[in-house]
């Protein structure tokens, strides 16, 4: 019953082109203000503001949204708002002077900025913000509303990890650019290192840099904030950040933390950090009004309801798209293959051996949440630190999908709050077999000495995967409600309009050149 109340609801309002044109998942009429915006998005300076108009503050905004009950009045987050409001007024007028760039000689020659610039940020550049605090606190909401009145040229609001992963796609796409067979002296002609040239780019296209939880859980990223962060600044780009950790607890027991420590106290000084921390997850007060879409197995036929929804919603695609067939797909990512067994259009039904068991990461799943409005998932086991892999690729699908708003529908072994581990991580958490084999093996490879730093990693111990759970179950209740099912259309939307604009930008750029 819960399948087709479900399915009844929304399929009569989901509809969608296959063709390059976008046509309304939920009538567009239907929307209040939105509160989680999207993934990536850019505006330029002439662009209006069509969704907040005539509302020009943070405080405005907020007020108008409580007035409309659209927000429940908070007064801790009315004070985080004004101090904001500060910085919003400071970026009105606010254009980047970069900091003076090193000499010839250190560029002839590839080399960083000396030590003593490396934390130089241009005169007029303002500090930033860094908010932190709980899980559905808010803080990705008082980052959109601050995003959203700003009038700031050149703006980017995008989430943290998708940022990381175009910042080493560009890293690639440099190293592969640098002919080879070079002679000595074309050499010395030549930048060998990316980091600036790439971010040089990400400042001449955003002035303002919003990220959504701001966290670092990759050594690969760890080693290259430092410095490209330091570049960043140093052209005078202003970062807002959100993140569940303060900035003392990033990376916390990572390994080589130690080459990641001196990023902290840059961070502090460009940006200042704000707690946000009411006590209430803001998630869990909004709940459907009917229908179903996480499915205990051992509360009911959770087979039988996940196939009714797929049913339905494979009826639904044949009605939008002549010739919509059920199918196995395949998605090329990055050269390699991604094998799907069940798609319809622009639905997709897999198991958890097929999206976290296998070989997948965050790339993988982009690809599929730019597919698919829809991703049903069957047999989401109960995890702990011996299903440690299949937990992390789990994590990073929940977050990607969440992010990108795509609708989601799952069964599992235990509700939300039941469905991860959540004892106290230690250094003995890895004494299970697997857990032996799995340090012994990594430790080795990488080293590590009885006493190093890194013996206590949080690779080994899992201490990072027991904190992101957090946010992953706070999310999974708040994409079972109404509210999130219909943003999935205000996020294409908006993607709509971030590609047209990137297109302009590019075409404005062309004839500048010209």
């Amino acid at each position: 019953m819960a399948a087709v109340q479900l399915t009844c609801r929304l399929s009569s309002l989901w509809a969608r082109h296959h063709s390059t044109c976008r046509t309304t998942l939920i009538g567009r009429n239907h929307f209040l203000l939105p509160v989680h915006l999207a993934f990536c998005r850019h505006y330029t300076e002439h662009e209006e503001h069509d969704d907040v108009f005539p509302y020009r503050s943070p405080r405005e905004l907020y007020e108008y949204r409580v007035q409309t009950e659209e927000y429940i009045l908070d007064e801790h987050q009315v004070t985080i708002i004004d101090k904001l409001e500060k910085l919003h007024a400071k970026l009105k007028a606010y254009e980047p002077t970069p900091v003076v760039q090193p000499g010839l000689l250190s560029r002839w020659f590839g080399g960083s900025p000396p030590a003593s610039d490396m934390r130089k940020r241009p005169d007029n550049a303002p500090r930033g913000a860094y908010l932190y605090g709980s899980v559905g606190c808010g803080k990705t909401m008082l980052m959109d509303l601050f995003y959203d009145t700003c009038h700031m040229k050149r703006r980017q609001r995008v989430h943290f990890h998708s940022f990381m992963h175009e910042v080493h796609r560009r890293i690639h796409a440099y190293k592969m650019s640098i002919p080879t067979g070079l002679t000595a002296t074309e050499k010395k002609q030549i930048n060998f290192d990316p980091i600036p040239p790439v971010a040089d780019l990400i400042a001449k296209e955003s002035w303002l840099l919003c990220f959504d939880e701001f966290q670092v859980t990759d050594i690969a990223d760890a080693m290259i904030l430092k410095r490209l962060f330091s570049h960043l600044w140093r052209r005078g780009v202003v970062i807002i950040a959100t993140s569940n950790r303060p900035p003392e607890s990033l990376y916390k027991n990572g390994l080589q933390r130690g080459n990641f420590l001196p990023f902290i106290p840059m961070m502090k000084e460009a940006c200042r950090v704000i707690p946000l921390d009411s006590g209430i997850d803001y998630r869990r007060l909004t709940m459907p009004a009917e229908g179903k879409t996480y499915f205990v197995m051992s509360e009911c036929d959770a087979e039988d309801e996940l196939d009714k929804i797929f049913n339905e919603f494979v009826s639904t695609q044949e009605d939008i798209e002549d010739g919509a067939t059920v199918e196995a797909r395949e998605l090329t990512v990055l050269g390699r293959k991604v094998k799907l067994s069940k798609t319809c259009g622009r639905v997709m039904d897999a198991t958890f051996k097929d999206l976290c068991m296998k070989p997948l990461g965050s790339a993988d799943y982009l690809t599929i949440v730019k597919e698919f409005d829809v991703i049903i998932l069957r047999g989401i086991p109960y995890m702990d630190m011996t299903k440690r892999t299949e937990a992390r690729r789990f994590i990073t699908l929940i977050d990607t999908v969440y992010d990108n708003k795509v609708r989601f529908v799952c069964s599992a072994e235990a509700n939300q709050d039941a469905l991860f581990a959540t004892a106290e991580p230690t250094c003995d958490t890895h004494k299970t077999d697997y857990g032996k084999h799995f340090a012994r093996v990594l430790i080795g490879d990488l080293d590590i000495q009885r006493g190093d730093d890194n013996e206590i990693a949080s690779i080994f111990t899992g201490e990072e995967e027991l904190f992101a759970f957090e946010r992953v179950k706070s999310r999974l209740v708040e994409m079972q409600t109404e509210d999130y099912w219909k943003e999935r259309e205000e996020h294409l939307e908006r993607q709509d309009r971030h590609t047209a604009r990137k297109e302009r930008i590019a075409d404005t750029d062309k004839l500048a050149k010209s």
